[in-house]
């Protein structure tokens, strides 16, 4: 059996934090995730895969795209979260630092709520499309799978995964921001990569449920192997490839498309108890 190979971490010419120090740090963004998650599957129960925005209105869509986002991708944006203390902002100790890693997260989803905006407007406009007519679902599926594809393919994803498997450049010109929200604004910096990085995989939430606890766990797998995994780059490849296959079966296979079948609605299937 083939053995997972990491990155390995760049060095930061700085002595590394006391294994205690690194112990704390990982368990909050460890618990922080598992949290998120436990949060995502509960809110799943009680919510279909219809199409759209499943009723939502903004407010309660985003905070429940900011849970999703920290389930999804604290795991992965750990590490730099941690060099980003460790190697720049040595002088915080205990308490500050983990105030200094908090600050860094909620950043860091700031331009994930940023992107949640986007992604309402992707759902409610799908979500109208396949009320109006169910058949369009088949062919926005095929539309949302080829530009997932082309992202994963495309020069803006080789840039921002570039920069997340290997950021120790960016985070010393992190290094002389001003004081005033310094850790928030380096992580809202650092989102804004991921976003460019991950938006691909995102939308493909659109065919396959927003609330698919199967799918979102996937892509965790996807997201943190992209970034952490040696052959993240390959995987990349791979994934746009098996995207590619998807965007040509979805027309002919419904079953792919779980997230745009009205007949799985939560609506329906009371209309069906009742009738």
């Amino acid at each position: 059996m083939p053995h997972l190979h990491l990155a390995p971490p760049v060095p930061t010419g700085r002595p590394a934090l006391p294994t205690r120090d690194l112990a704390v740090a990982w368990f909050l963004m460890v618990l922080l995730a598992a949290l998120a998650w436990v949060l995502t599957v509960d809110q799943s129960r009680h919510m279909g895969m219809e199409p759209g925005t499943m009723g939502l209105a903004l407010p309660l869509f985003l905070l429940l795209w900011v849970v999703m986002m920290a389930a999804m991708m604290l795991p992965s944006v750990a590490p730099v979260a941690i060099t980003w203390v460790r190697g720049i902002n040595r002088r915080s100790t205990g308490p500050a630092r983990a105030l200094r890693i908090a600050a860094f997260v909620s950043g860091y989803l700031l331009a994930w709520t940023a992107f949640g905006l986007l992604a309402y407007a992707a759902l409610a406009a799908t979500g109208h499309l396949v009320d109006r007519d169910p058949g369009t679902g088949r062919w926005i599926g095929a539309a949302v799978f080829l530009l997932a594809a082309a992202q994963q393919f495309g020069p803006l994803k080789r840039v921002c995964l570039r920069h997340c498997r290997n950021p120790m450049f960016q985070l010393l010109q992190y290094s002389r921001y001003r004081p005033w929200a310094k850790d928030l604004r380096v992580g809202a910096h650092h989102g804004l990569y991921c976003v460019g990085c991950c938006w691909g995989l995102m939308i493909v939430l659109i065919p396959l449920g927003f609330m698919n606890i199967a799918a979102m766990a996937g892509l965790s797998a996807v997201i943190f192997l992209e970034k952490l995994w040696r052959q993240g780059p390959w995987l990349t490849w791979a994934v746009g490839l098996a995207f590619l296959v998807l965007a040509v079966l979805a027309p002919f296979q419904d079953w792919l498309l779980p997230g745009l079948d009205m007949s799985g609605s939560p609506m329906d299937e009371m209309t069906g108890r009742t009738g």
